[in-house]
């Protein structure tokens, strides 16, 4: 038995994806056309309409020293949403037709194209009348979020959170969730985010004028109880634990620096972090496998989590970010866009949409 189609659609001969064709610039991402997939055994093919652009698939393009880096020609895109169109043997969760969205953790990207064959646990169900491009924000951003804060931070009520980056994807989301669980939060950005960041409930801090370690300190009194930290260097992550009051916890997750300072600030990175853990002084820096690792390894974790966040996204308790709904086709204009930088929100790849 065959991949199921849906009724009276005639079979689409082929579809187009973007690679990256070497290693480079956001010139290098090229659009090519080829047959279209068929969904393996327990796959879904899924009709992609948004798929998320990232500052990891940034990194994969500029260099294939970066870890986890497929070769060339490889499709970028970790976080997709779209229709199921086809389904393979043995798949009955799912059906033609069906609003999905999921993160294609097992293949490591692929999502930067019109179809996107995927193992069916990875895709949990759309609610009605969400935006695909808001829905797209939720697969990784705020399930990085989520992990960060609820498993690895273990925040609570009351608590307060300095949130690097915090006008970028995975910020808003956590200045997002943040709000939600009852935290104080405070957020570094560029003038140009601040709006976004006070929007979201945070008291705002220039990280380009500001000495963010001072300013916690002022605000909180003795420092915050936890940092979120995705930009990483030795020097990010030392201010950081000092940010912190006696107690507190440095959540590090993220290189973010790597543009600016190169690969070199993983192993800085790797360093500082362990030489944190050994201080004894009273704080405690924590770390945890990055998202597609971890989802994984916990699958009822991320269908049940992915599946409340869309809830909440479905009733209007969140309100993701969108930097720029870019077509799929113009790649290179969104990958441009992100590396520019001056935004808040997510930069996400639309299908068929126009560019917002």
């Amino acid at each position: 038995m065959g991949a199921i189609m849906s009724q009276g659609e005639a079979p689409q001969a082929s579809h187009r994806r973007v690679v990256v064709s070497r290693h480079g610039g956001p010139e290098v991402l090229e659009v090519v056309e080829e047959p279209l997939p068929t969904p393996a055994p327990g796959e879904a093919r899924v009709r992609v309409r948004a798929a998320g652009v990232s500052s990891y698939d940034l990194m994969q393009r500029r260099s294939g020293a970066l870890p986890g880096t497929p070769r060339v020609p490889f499709t970028p895109g970790l976080d997709v949403v779209g229709e199921v169109d086809a389904v393979g043997d043995g798949v009955t969760s799912l059906a033609v037709g069906q609003r999905v969205a999921g993160g294609s953790f097992t293949r490591d990207g692929g999502g930067y194209a019109e179809h996107l064959c995927m193992p069916a646990w990875e895709l949990v169900a759309v609610p009605p009348g969400v935006d695909d491009a808001e829905a797209v924000c939720l697969v990784v951003n705020y399930l990085t979020a989520h992990l960060m804060m609820h498993r690895v931070a273990a925040v609570r009520r009351g608590e307060r959170a300095l949130v690097h980056g915090a006008a970028g994807g995975v910020g808003t989301a956590l200045l997002e969730l943040g709000g939600l669980a009852g935290l104080t939060l405070l957020g570094t950005a560029s003038a140009a985010g601040h709006d976004v960041v006070a929007r979201l409930g945070a008291t705002p801090i220039d990280y380009r004028d500001e000495d963010f370690v001072e300013r916690a300190r002022a605000v909180t009194g003795e420092g915050v109880d936890v940092v979120f930290d995705p930009i990483g260097g030795w020097r990010q992550l030392w201010r950081s634990h000092r940010a912190l009051r006696r107690g507190g916890r440095l959540v590090w997750f993220g290189v973010a620096a790597a543009p600016r300072d190169g690969l070199r600030v993983i192993p800085a990175s790797l360093a500082m972090h362990t030489l944190l853990r050994l201080l004894p002084d009273g704080r405690r820096a924590l770390a945890s496998d990055h998202l597609g690792k971890f989802s994984l390894r916990h699958r009822p974790w991320y269908r049940e989590t992915l599946a409340e966040l869309l809830g909440l996204l479905a009733a209007g308790a969140l309100h993701p970010v969108v930097a720029a709904r870019v077509p799929l086709a113009e790649a290179a204009r969104a990958h441009a866009l992100l590396e520019r930088g001056g935004h808040a929100g997510k930069v996400v790849l639309v299908s068929g949409g126009a560019a917002g």
